[in-house]
């Protein structure tokens, strides 16, 4: 599977007013805290890959974002490099995990060493058949994800270009996208 992915810095109140108007879904209000790993055998910020371990819990209405990580879910993500020029897409590979405590022991033990922590607060929007985030990054600011998922190498430059779409539609420009991921922005 391949995640097509286009991201840019923008202010949320202005994007929320224009998913309100396009009719976009709103969903969940999750944060998420990603651990990020280093590899004893190979450079991934050379690599440009990925080793993380996510923990990540709803928001429940009047909840502080801070105590919603009490009973987290986890889940560990590989990311493969980026495999166009255009976007950030890449190669993904996910799957839960009982303990993300537990997971990162493991990886220690085995020569994984921490990288780094990255903290958002993410809102989810459906809008045009695609996954629209509205991310504020602790230490970093306000940014705006569109992305799909597609099987094959085959349909990413359509599904980019139904995301640079949405971004058009949100009065958002592709050509402002970052492709760095957060955790490479915050080690600039």
């Amino acid at each position: 599977m391949y995640e097509v992915e286009a991201k840019v810095a923008a202010d949320h109140e202005r994007v929320r007013r224009e998913l309100d108007a396009r009719d976009a879904t709103a969903g969940e209000t999750v944060v998420q805290e990603d651990t990020y790993f280093d590899a004893p055998h190979r450079d991934f910020a050379e690599t440009d890959e990925a080793l993380r371990v996510r923990e990540q819990a709803t928001v429940r209405e009047g909840e502080a974002p801070g105590e919603a990580l009490n009973g987290a879910d986890s889940r560990v993500t590989y990311k493969g490099p980026l495999v166009d020029d255009e976007s950030k897409t890449r190669e993904e590979h996910e799957t839960g995990v009982e303990s993300g405590d537990e997971l990162r022991a493991v990886l220690d033990g085995v020569g994984f060493t921490e990288a780094a922590r990255v903290r958002k607060v993410r809102s989810y929007y459906a809008l045009d058949g695609v996954t629209v985030t509205l991310d504020d990054v602790t230490n970093l600011g306000e940014y705006v994800e569109v992305e799909l998922e597609v099987e094959s190498e085959a349909d990413i430059p359509d599904a980019r270009e139904r995301a640079y779409g949405v971004l058009r539609d949100l009065g958002l420009d592709p050509d402002d996208q970052l492709r760095t991921s957060y955790l490479g922005l915050l080690l600039e």
